[in-house]
């Protein structure tokens, strides 16, 4: 780096790298301190994966194209920043269907009727006892994780201080996952529907010593200290519109279209080299704040590349002229799909799912989940689409990792589809198909992401959702004090590969502001 009077050169307090949910967070927090902050963003939006999109030609349906669901973000950050953004509790919260003794039925959760569905699928209380005991635990562990979250990192031991409920910290930090659902709950349908949070963007079995899955499965039942997964009203894109309004209102300043190609440092002072229009310039700044990748991180530093990641996910946006009808007659169709629908995700069928992928083939009965936004929220359709009944459909593959997809990945996505949508016709009278919306050249409405498609379209390492396997909340020697910092003391990493990254949350963007201003 050239020598500089770097008091003299400095253009801005801050610059940052990526305008994602997690750089606005970011940005707001540092314009509101009264900060001078430029965003730099690549694409021509902001807002990331977490954006609304209106995926089909002609048709006035507003989609969360990527993430589309909210549970991490801390009211704290949408109250500190003043958000316009609210998300809608979904009335149910799952709908597993099943076939016993040959006949369809399934459990579903949520309700008044949680207790007698369970007894229905399992023949007894046994089961549900379970459960509440069970999703009580991890909803004491939720009170006292989550705020802990935007707070500096906790030591190892003063966390499990804090939880203070020695099992607990056993099944979810010390010893595979599968253990503690096997010691729990005896049904494997059951057990298959608690496993799947554990996988939810992680290719891991259930006892997989790495305890990659145990780090998942704390964050899907930690969020808002309850563990609920809300739907972000008017779609995703509301929320990252509001961080864009939020940060620009306090000053900062957004470009999108500007693509940063190279970061130098001496430890004070930065010079961020931008691509933009066929110009390319340098902009000096104080520090760096980088909501990208590990990887990209390190691309942009010229340094050594951390271990490849791997996403293992298939991404679906479907919308629908109607819901379809259902196999099982006891549930109405707007309650089985309001919540989160499981197709193929018992704990037997998840095993046999990871052995397939784990010996580089797709699934047999690719295992999966549903769930619609517009049964919760509206709003995402225009009127007239509303009126007619028409509903949006997000589902979710696991255990379809990006080794899978690398040769041919246009084969491997429609082998892959078609068979997810048969596992999911299974338990339907009708083929989902045949509730397709039409788009404006008669195409049907349905898009699917691969990793491969999401690293392609966002930059995901190996399509990886959270950029990396996610780390448990609490410090080690490498994290540093807020679990942003990297070798170079004006340098951040603010988005989703941070500690307690992952996951529309904010918590990355609002860790690394307050590791900028020394709070």
């Amino acid at each position: 780096m050239p020598e500089q009077d770097a008091p003299a050169q400095y253009r801005y307090d801050a610059v940052i790298v990526g305008g994602g949910h997690n750089g606005l967070v970011a940005a707001a927090y540092l314009a509101r301190a009264g900060q001078s902050v430029l965003v730099l963003e690549r694409l021509g939006t902001t807002g990331g994966a977490a954006v609304s999109t209106r995926p089909f030609a002609g048709v006035d349906a507003r989609l969360s194209r990527y993430s589309y669901l909210v549970s991490l973000l801390p009211r704290k950050i949408v109250q500190d920043l003043g958000l316009a953004f609210a998300v809608r509790r979904r009335t149910v919260s799952s709908y597993t269907p099943a076939v016993r003794n040959g006949r369809p039925t399934g459990l579903l959760v949520g309700g008044d009727g949680t207790r007698d569905s369970f007894a229905a699928l399992t023949g007894g209380d046994r089961e549900y006892e379970a459960w509440q005991r069970f999703y009580a635990m991890t909803g004491r562990v939720a009170e006292r994780v989550f705020p802990t979250l935007t707070e500096p990192l906790p030591s190892r031991e003063a966390l499990r201080g804090r939880i203070g409920d020695p099992d607990a910290w056993r099944m979810l930090f010390e010893e595979p996952i599968g253990i503690a659902v096997e010691e729990n709950f005896t049904d494997d349908l059951v057990r298959g529907v608690v496993l799947t949070d554990a996988l939810i963007g992680t290719f891991a079995d259930a006892h997989d010593s790495s305890l990659a899955q145990n780090r998942c499965f704390l964050y899907h039942v930690i969020g808002g200290g309850t563990g609920d997964w809300d739907v972000p009203v008017g779609g995703m894109g509301a929320l990252t519109d509001a961080l864009a309004r939020a940060a620009r209102e306090a000053g900062a300043e957004i470009r999108p279209l500007h693509e940063v190609t190279r970061i130098e440092t001496d430890g004070t002072h930065a010079e961020v080299t931008v691509r933009s229009s066929g110009t390319q310039q340098v902009i000096g700044a104080r520090r760096v704040l980088v909501n990208a990748s590990p990887q990209a991180l390190a691309a942009l530093l010229g340094e050594e590349p951390p271990a490849p990641a791997e996403g293992a996910q298939l991404k679906v946006n479907m919308l629908l002229t109607r819901l379809p009808r259902l196999r099982d007659r006891t549930v109405d169709p707007r309650h089985a799909f309001a919540g989160t629908f499981h197709i193929a995700e018992g704990y037997g069928q998840l095993a046999d799912a990871y052995r397939d992928a784990a010996r580089g083939r797709l699934p047999t009965a690719p295992p999966s989940e549903i769930y619609c936004h517009s049964l919760t929220d509206p709003s995402i359709l225009a009127p007239d689409l509303a009126a007619r009944g028409y509903q949006t459909l997000t589902l979710f593959g696991l255990h379809t990792p990006a080794r899978l997809f690398t040769a041919d990945n246009d084969a491997a996505r429609a082998e892959l589809l078609q068979a997810t949508l048969a596992e999911l016709d299974t338990h339907l009278d009708e083929p989902i198909a045949g509730c397709l919306a039409l788009d404006a050249h008669g195409a049907p409405c349905i898009e699917a992401k691969t990793p491969v498609d999401l690293e392609r379209d966002l930059r995901l390492p190996g399509g990886h959702i959270f950029h990396r396997d996610l780390a448990f909340p609490y410090a080690t020697e490498s994290t540093g004090r807020w679990g942003v910092e990297t070798a170079h003391a004006n340098v951040l990493l603010c988005g989703a590969g941070a500690v307690r990254g992952g996951g529309v949350s904010g918590v990355p963007g609002h860790n690394a502001a307050m590791a900028a201003l020394g709070r």
